[in-house]
């Protein structure tokens, strides 16, 4: 999907982030977030941080480690100030084991920065439990029967 930049706004920091992302520009990659940039990730709730220097030493470690990374963005959806991006992350790692991960990164956009973002974005796990057995797990912490 080719997000709109045309549209300004959310359009145009979603636009824009991909587009640094994926021409593996760091310093670029980093202008896209607020010097006191919030990131929340609910999910795993230790991995959330502030500032953007650890947006750099990520990025810094993800461009390191995935030299062919490419950003996908299946769809967006603009409410005001707040952007959700669908996003799929590819490559490959140095061991040759190719990287996936998708999700949502809700963000809240202020003069054409991240202030904050909503971290929903995922490794893909092949494979693994089919529903049934990942409901018992989630719920009863049992084996599937």
């Amino acid at each position: 999907m080719t997000v709109d930049a045309g549209s300004g706004g959310v359009g145009a920091f979603v636009a824009q982030l991909v587009r640094a992302t994926n021409d593996h520009d760091l310093d670029a990659v980093v202008s896209c977030f607020a010097p006191a940039y919030r990131n929340e990730t609910p999910v795993h709730p230790a991995r959330s941080f502030e500032g953007r220097e650890q947006v750099r030493r990520n990025w810094t470690q993800i461009f390191g480690a995935i030299p062919d990374l490419r950003v996908e963005v299946v769809r967006t959806v603009a409410d005001g100030d707040t952007a959700w991006a669908e996003l799929v992350h590819r490559g490959t790692k140095p061991d040759g084991i190719p990287h996936l991960m998708r999700g949502v990164v809700i963000f809240g956009i202020s003069a054409g920065q991240a202030e904050w973002a909503t971290f929903y974005l995922e490794p893909v796990q092949e494979g693994g439990d089919d529903v049934e057995a990942a409901v018992l797990r989630a719920t009863v912490g049992g084996a599937r029967p």
